[in-house]
């Protein structure tokens, strides 16, 4: 039986393969970027929790990072526009991840341009996800 961490991530991951972006989970950057984008998730840090005595209970803040990532020639800014949107719809569309987690909330997206040598230039950011989860010890 997974880990109230693990099977939060796995659910996470889960709902953004949905999306037309390939999805990746703690994977190293592939050497060519799909059409339709990239998403890698990133496990991130539980975090110090909060606790509760009487039923002990651990409340924790986890933050997972998304890397998104759209590389195109002409039409960069929409492309990518478009995939932050649609990531932002399936995450909205169930913010408790089917009961697995309190809240889901991603932080604004921090985006930078990015130029490679003989190829269209990369249009990347990293999303911060916030998983508000509680668990009965540190290790469940």
């Amino acid at each position: 039986m997974p880990t109230t961490r693990e099977a939060v991530l796995t659910a996470l991951h889960a709902r953004l393969q949905s999306l037309a972006a390939l999805t990746l989970r703690d994977e190293v950057l592939p050497e060519r970027i799909p059409i339709a984008g990239l998403i890698i998730l990133r496990d991130g840090q539980p975090g110090e929790p909060e606790v509760t005595l009487s039923p002990l209970r651990y409340h924790y803040q986890h933050r997972a990072e998304l890397e998104v990532v759209v590389q195109a020639g002409t039409g960069r800014a929409s492309a990518f526009d478009e995939l932050i949107a649609a990531i932002a719809a399936v995450l909205e569309a169930d913010r408790t991840l089917g009961g697995l987690c309190d809240w889901v909330e991603p932080e604004a997206p921090a985006t930078v341009d990015l130029p490679v040598e003989g190829a269209a230039a990369l249009k990347a950011a990293v999303i911060t996800v916030v998983l508000h989860y509680s668990t009965t010890s540190p290790l469940a």
